[in-house]
């Protein structure tokens, strides 16, 4: 193999990098991508134009809390709608096909009912992971074993004091899909108000066009959730037949 053709491989494998951090921790600065990725400020600014003139990126200007002093207004870069569909895995059309189907053949209750039992897998491995943090740091839990099923999950707190905390989900491997039967949002959505024991309220999604999937995850002490009191807090999570009445605690 050729020189030339060994560093083609490598930049493309860089700037493949520099683009999924962008979709997990955008809008980010090029300066803060080159820290992560250790390329120089000409490097990662070679990528990063690439990437703009593909339509993988787009450039935001400073939010306004972040910029301080004088001087040129920071650049942040954040994934465009093409560049999040690159992530996306393969056969979404096939997914999509299946449940048109499966709505024809049986119904909009059974594609619920799918959509419950696709997620329980998940809910289920998380719920020891989840259940063993303490009560207060339950979401930042949550967010990273989102992240190790690429989610590219974090957590923040709320927009007011005491008004609870956001679970973000900068990316959605089903988000085409769902898009189409967002029983696939409201059964994760119900699923993360098992894992951590409080009522939570979809406020955006990728599925719907939004930037990331939001969820506003409520405090425990509005929903009477003290310390785990024993028993199995996150309900049915290993149960597949979930019923309307014993999600009734989950605002979608």
């Amino acid at each position: 193999m050729s020189e030339k053709t060994t560093i083609g491989v490598t930049e493309r494998d860089t700037r493949a990098r520099v683009a999924r951090l962008v979709l997990e921790h955008g809008p980010i600065t090029a300066s803060a991508l080159g820290d992560r990725v250790g390329l120089t400020p000409a490097a990662i600014r070679r990528h990063l134009d690439a990437l703009l003139a593909e339509g993988m990126v787009e450039i935001r200007r400073a939010r306004p809390q972040t910029r301080r002093g004088r001087g040129r207004p920071a650049k942040w870069f954040a994934i465009t709608d093409a560049g999040r569909s690159a992530f996306v895995q393969a056969y979404d059309d096939l997914a999509s096909s299946a449940l048109r189907f499966l709505a024809e053949k049986a119904g909009e209750r059974a594609v619920a009912e799918f959509a419950r039992k696709q997620i329980a897998d998940l809910e289920r491995r998380y719920l020891p992971v989840v259940r063993a943090a303490p009560p207060q740091q339950r979401v930042r839990v949550l967010a990273e074993a989102l992240s190790g099923d690429g989610y590219a999950a974090a957590a923040a707190k709320g927009p007011r004091p005491g008004g609870g905390e956001q679970l973000c989900q900068h990316h959605c491997p089903v988000a085409h899909v769902a898009a189409e039967f967002p029983q696939l949002c409201e059964a994760e959505t119900e699923a993360f108000s098992r894992l951590l024991g409080t009522p939570v309220q979809r406020l955006a999604t990728i599925a719907h066009g939004d930037g990331i999937c939001t969820t506003h995850v409520s405090p425990r002490t509005l929903s009477g959730g003290g310390e785990d009191e024993g028993g199995d807090p996150a309900g049915a999570a290993a149960n597949d037949d979930i019923s309307d009445e014993e999600s009734g605690r989950t605002s979608i």
